[in-house]
């Protein structure tokens, strides 16, 4: 665990990424989600902590609207970069109640952004996001 890091580290290690097949299918099926136009957050708390990680992450980009690898994996790597500098925020508080969560970062809009806007936008969803695990914390029960 990192509770006791005095530093930060802003990483975003393979161990913190989803590749779970069975959470990702979770994630959208049966998940919680907050948006704010074109960034959308699904979130879903999960079992057992994966290898001691209590926050699990993946960005994704619709190919139906940037059929362009290029500009696909430019808004991933933006939202990837945004998404490693606030996690921490997030995975301190999942910490502490001691309840891991799996979360999938999806980009609906259909215009490129640069990064200044993409970075307001999620800040703004990310807010949300707190409040939301905040208040399912609050309520004890097992949000799975």
């Amino acid at each position: 665990m990192r509770s006791n890091d005095s530093a930060i580290k802003f990483t975003l290690s393979k161990t913190e990424r989803l590749c779970s097949r069975k959470i990702i299918a979770g994630l959208y099926e049966s998940g919680f989600f907050v948006s704010k136009y074109p960034i959308r957050i699904n979130y879903m708390f999960t079992d057992l902590p994966q290898k001691d990680v209590f926050l699990q992450g993946m960005v994704s980009v619709s190919k139906r609207k940037f059929s362009k690898a290029v500009d696909r994996n430019r808004i991933k790597r933006l939202l990837r970069e945004i998404y490693r500098h606030r996690k921490h925020q997030l995975e301190n508080r999942l910490i502490e109640a001691n309840m891991p969560m799996a979360v999938a970062v999806i980009f609906t809009g259909a215009q490129k952004l640069d990064y200044w806007e993409m970075e307001s936008i999620f800040n703004k969803v990310f807010i949300k996001l707190i409040a939301a695990v905040e208040e399912k914390i609050k309520l004890g029960s097992n949000p799975i």
